[in-house]
């Protein structure tokens, strides 16, 4: 995609980086996210360690996407790798290759870190199936739902 850029997001980010995460959680839950400084304080304290890291996509100047990774460790996955924690794009640049930019800086950032795998979780299906998609289009599997339980 011409006029696209990604550069790895730095700390002094973190308002951009809580701007997108919000707009994702506000829009995944039906506009019931949570208040945005409270989103904005959290990516700044997890910005600054080493195991979350960002990439912000802009079109010129201006930021039209973010994606989020955390590292993880695991027994079946060969010790570290790399979780999508987050992928937003603005909603009117959507369908124009910008996804498909921050999810090969993804994968330049696994092999960077020596990650074997990333994974990520889709949102709820099948209200959310162009999500799934394109991860299987990018060459991930399918391997089951995601459950959480709240500590």
């Amino acid at each position: 995609m011409t006029g696209i850029s990604v550069r790895a997001a730095r700390v002094e980010d973190a308002a951009i980086v809580a701007d997108f995460v919000h707009a994702l959680i506000d829009e995944l839950s039906g506009g019931k996210a949570t208040a945005k400084q409270g989103v904005f304080d959290i990516a700044q304290a997890l910005l600054l360690g080493a195991d979350v890291s960002a990439a912000i996509a802009y079109a010129g100047d201006a930021p039209v996407g973010v994606i989020t990774l955390n590292q993880c460790a695991a027994i079946y996955a060969g010790g570290k790798f790399g979780e999508i924690s987050e992928l937003y794009v603005r909603p009117d640049m959507r369908s124009q290759g910008v996804a498909q930019l921050l999810l090969d800086h993804a994968q330049q950032e696994a092999r960077a870190r020596g990650w074997a795998r990333l994974e990520v979780g889709a949102p709820s299906q099948p209200e959310w199936h162009r999500t799934l998609n394109f991860y299987l289009r990018n060459g991930f599997d399918e391997v089951g739902p995601r459950l959480r339980r709240l500590a």
